[in-house]
């Protein structure tokens, strides 16, 4: 989740990243949304069992595995260049060739600052890493949030058997599928205004492209909870078209902002990356942990409206940072436009 986007960073310029980038945000968000009922169908097959979930991420990993031990190579520009300087002085002897990485050397009190120390001090002083870095954890949080939702609702409230419960997840996944092809076509635009700039890249030209995910995704999740709450009265059909505005918005938000930040810290994107994954990845985790609580004391209905509002609130974000984004790039010690 840190390397990729890093090694995205260092492969494609700012006219291709972004189209890159929506293929991997894809996987990493698709993924999840298949899961549930691909996992819930081998677990109700008694010949197969829970224990199968496990070994089918084995099977597909183990190729994938092999697959960069061969094929992926180094991406970052000084070590090509360590690299490159150490053939040359294997082919020539001439042994004062060197790299300008050649001339550095660390110590573990160095390599643990630029690993460990930097990316949580950047997540907590700078004001543009730690905004969007909680937009697209509050994100990644509902993501996993609607792991525990959709069985309450559909399972519990509904009642399908586990495995068709799951089923309506498919409706965040064709959210999610138009919301990449949505990303894809502003890419197209993007790289126009890129031309008529010269090239020269902004880091807020990519924060409008958010705006349309950022009042979808509530809707969605208001649209869900509310719905949902009534299984008495509302065909279930109803809370599962939810699914294409909160899908939709997922992509839509993640993507602007996954780029907004690569092109905000590009010589450290690796380390705003790693910052932006430790604060999302907490909130993957934990969400799940209250969801069951919060969705049994408060109900569907009004846990939908304690997480609607707040992502109604987060729209705020991109159009903030629009505005003075720029301002705050020029303030601070890791972010700022390599063009200017």
């Amino acid at each position: 989740m840190v390397c990729v986007p890093a090694s995205i960073a260092d492969m494609f310029d700012n006219g291709e990243r972004g189209t890159v980038l929506v293929l991997f945000a894809m996987c990493i968000i698709v993924g999840p949304m298949t899961a549930p009922f691909v996992s819930a169908f081998i677990v109700a097959n008694e010949s197969l069992g829970w224990r199968w979930t496990s070994f089918m991420i084995g099977i597909i990993s183990a190729p994938v595995i092999i697959l960069i031990l061969l094929f992926f190579y180094e991406t970052h520009h000084p070590i090509i260049l360590v690299e490159k300087a150490r053939e040359i002085r294997r082919r020539t002897g001439i042994w004062g060739i060197q790299a300008p990485h050649d001339r550095f050397t660390f110590t573990i009190q160095e390599v643990i600052q630029k690993t460990l120390t930097r990316p949580l001090r950047m997540l907590f002083t700078e004001p543009i890493l730690f905004l969007v870095s909680l937009y697209m954890s509050f994100i990644y949080g509902m993501v996993y949030l609607f792991l525990t939702a959709y069985p309450i609702v559909f399972q519990k409230g509904y009642k399908m058997k586990p495995g068709v419960a799951e089923l309506p997840f498919i409706g965040i996944i064709i959210g999610e599928l138009f919301g990449g092809v949505f990303s894809i076509f502003q890419e197209r635009k993007y790289r126009q205004k890129l031309a008529k700039n010269g090239n020269r890249a902004i880091p807020e030209a990519r924060l409008p492209m958010m705006i349309p995910g950022a009042v979808a995704f509530p809707i969605g999740i208001l649209w869900f909870c509310w719905t949902g709450q009534y299984h008495d009265h509302i065909h279930w059909i109803v809370p599962t078209l939810s699914g294409l505005f909160t899908g939709f918005g997922i992509l839509v938000i993640f993507i602007p902002a996954m780029n907004y930040i690569i092109d905000s810290y590009l010589i450290f994107a690796a380390s705003a990356m790693a910052a932006n994954t430790f604060l999302r990845s907490a909130f993957g985790g934990g969400f799940p942990l209250f969801a069951e609580f919060m969705f049994d004391d408060i109900h569907t209905n009004w846990s939908g409206m304690v997480m609607g509002l707040f992502g109604v609130v987060l729209i705020l974000c991109p159009i903030l940072f629009t505005i003075y984004g720029k301002r705050l790039r020029q303030t601070s010690k890791f972010a700022f436009d390599l063009n200017e």
